[in-house]
């Protein structure tokens, strides 16, 4: 089968593999059918990741093709979302929805070589880790599948932001980050009451559009000490109650304390890159810091009707679609922020 291999030096192919089998027997084998790109690939595709996989690729769809014997949950034709990492469902972390904790989980290309960009994924505990769209396992509308795609990662990781953020009706919230994950965030803001969202630090005027349809009140280009300067100037507190950080490098958290009021809280699913925090500054402000890798699994069925019902539409930031055999384009232009974030149609 072919996968796509990442090879250094800012370089992906689409390369011959062993097909995916099942090994054990909580597992199952999914054929992929769309993949999206992440910006978190984007650390690993520059040779910055912590860790450097050989296949990539963690937010896929498609269809069961084989199941192991002590799979109950999932059957063969099934088609399914899979979320980012896989978890067993049965541990004392997962039954907390902290699926992204699960003991016996795992990332995808790094604990296991199957990854998401490619034609097909073993997934271990697939009772655990695939998410059923419908009940019955049929699949759903071609004009849904982007925004269902989104719930295996970035939709669920902006909502997961906003949500430990603990955001009430009435809250002015900036969102750093005009990225896949930052406009989540937005969506997410609003969706969960937020009264005035800004957005600050997008300097990439195509992507300004979908921050407004997304429910953004303000744009911000400035970044750093401006961008603060420019919240104080829009807050009728000077500052924000709420500061959604989703790019997780040193400027942006120290932007996100600059902007929040005292007792206001941080909420971050950026990955931190280079990041330390002054404690001293949160402690003299009572300001609180949350958020961390979302348990997606944990979101995805509380989403999943509010997408199905055409109420939100987090699909929408896939703002190109290119062929498996594309992949390399993909993240050539993902890299060079010529689009949002590339959708991958594997089949």
């Amino acid at each position: 089968m072919k996968a796509t291999v990442y090879h250094g030096n800012a370089t992906v192919s689409l390369d011959d593999v062993a097909d995916a089998r099942l090994v054990d027997p909580t597992d199952a084998v999914v054929s992929i059918e769309y993949a999206g790109v992440c910006g978190s690939d984007l650390w690993t595709y520059r040779g910055q990741g912590a860790v450097a996989p050989s296949r990539i690729g963690h937010e896929f769809v498609g269809t069961v093709s084989q199941i192991g014997s002590e799979v109950h949950d999932i059957s063969v034709g099934d088609w399914v979302i899979v979320p980012f990492r896989w978890s067993d469902g049965t541990c004392a972390n997962c039954r907390r929805g902290l699926e992204t904790s699960c003991v016996n989980g795992g990332f995808w290309g790094r604990h296991i070589p199957d990854a998401g960009q490619a034609q097909a994924a073993r997934v271990p505990f697939a009772d655990g880790t695939l998410v059923k769209t419908y009940p019955d396992g049929r699949r759903p509308d071609a004009a849904l599948i982007p925004s269902l795609l989104t719930l295996s990662d970035v939709f669920t990781t902006g909502y997961h932001c906003a949500v430990s953020a603990g955001i009430n009706h009435g809250d002015v919230v900036v969102i750093i980050g005009d990225g896949a994950v930052g406009l989540s965030a937005i969506l997410a803001a609003k969706m969960l009451g937020a009264q005035y969202v800004i957005n600050a630090g997008s300097t990439h005027e195509n992507h300004h559009d979908l921050a407004e349809a997304f429910g953004a009140d303000e744009i911000i280009t400035a970044r750093g000490e401006q961008a603060v300067e420019a919240v104080r100037g829009l807050s009728a507190d000077n500052m924000a109650d709420i500061v959604l950080e989703c790019v997780g490098s040193a400027q942006s958290f120290e932007t996100a304390i600059g902007m929040v009021r005292p007792g206001g809280t941080i909420s971050y699913v950026g990955l931190p890159h280079g990041v330390s925090i002054d404690l001293a500054k949160l402690f003299a402000t009572n300001v609180t810091i949350t958020g961390g890798i979302s348990p997606a699994h944990h979101y995805i069925a509380q989403l999943l009707p509010e997408v199905l019902s055409g109420s939100i539409e987090p699909g929408k930031v896939y703002t190109r679609e290119y062929a498996l055999d594309d992949i390399a384009q993909a993240y050539d232009d993902l890299d060079h922020r010529r689009i949002i974030k590339p959708l991958i149609k594997v089949r």
